[in-house]
């Protein structure tokens, strides 16, 4: 029986998408796509898999989620919310499937373990793996956060639950290193910018910050530690904790490019942007 909804947000994903669907096709009760304007092959690739397609305007990952939950005819008692480049392992699918179990009832949520992989080598240090996304959770149940401006994550205020198998994250544009460091430059602005609000108290987060609580409350935690540490000290700090402290070395040679570019290089860049915003009091 099959009981997931599978919900792909998409934008030019041609060269990512293929693996996605290939993944969710034999299981998923039924694939939405979700496409903001592609003028490559993915609206083609889509059709090939049997994904239903709706066209929406894209202002940001929150939003363009919260205009799919709220509007996509969803059927299935579970949604399982990816993006294009992440596929789901032929383990955890068989974990999914496991959601209709009996000890699943009452859970309004799934956490599932990212694979990182970043020009075809596996993230397997530097504090990167494992890392829990929430990606499955019950249809009315998951709140998205429009202050989100880079990332979405989704929020259960409910019970949840962890499969132990892995969602591969792997963006195969990303190869290019010039596309990486050219989305990373925009992304700065906007996490500078999501800072800053932040700190001026413009920014209500969602969930409880707590060392305790579920990999999300802790990952606010940790933001509300970064917050007050210094400017250009941080990056410093960030990329020796990753690099040395958590062994990023051990993960070779695209590894030390990775951490250093998004440890250090990333994060310096979203120090200028900020300390930019902080001198002219935030104008945008």
């Amino acid at each position: 029986m099959k009981f997931v909804s599978v919900i792909v947000l998409t934008f030019n994903e041609g060269s990512n998408l293929e693996a996605c669907l290939r993944a969710v096709r034999d299981w998923a009760l039924e694939i939405f796509v979700v496409d903001s304007g592609s003028t490559d092959n993915t609206l083609q690739i889509a059709g090939s898999h049997g994904a239903i397609v709706y066209h929406h305007p894209f202002e940001s990952h929150a939003r363009q989620w919260e205009w799919a939950l709220n509007n996509l005819p969803i059927r299935g008692e579970w949604i399982m919310g990816l993006d294009a480049d992440q596929v789901v392992s032929p383990e955890l699918a068989r974990e999914i499937l496991s959601l209709g179990e009996p000890k699943f009832r009452g859970i309004d949520g799934v956490y599932v373990n990212r694979r990182q992989i970043f020009r075809n080598q596996w993230i397997r240090h530097g504090g990167y793996y494992p890392k829990y996304l929430l990606k499955i959770f019950r249809p009315g149940r998951a709140i998205t956060d429009e202050n989100d401006l880079v990332d979405h994550h989704f929020h259960v205020p409910g019970p949840v639950a962890r499969l132990k198998c892995d969602l591969i994250e792997a963006n195969r544009k990303e190869d290019d290193i010039s596309f990486w460091i050219e989305k990373h430059n925009r992304y700065a602005k906007k996490l500078a910018l999501e800072e800053f609000r932040r700190r001026q108290g413009q920014r209500p987060d969602p969930i409880s910050a707590s060392w305790t609580g579920n990999p999300d409350q802790r990952t606010l935690r940790m933001k509300k530690l970064w917050l007050h540490m210094p400017l250009y000290v941080r990056p410093f700090l960030y990329f020796g904790y990753r690099y040395f402290l958590r062994l990023g070395f051990l993960d070779g040679k695209e590894g030390a490019i990775f951490h250093f570019m998004h440890a250090f290089w990333f994060r310096m860049l979203v120090d200028i942007n900020l300390d930019d915003l902080l001198r002219a009091g935030g104008g945008e």
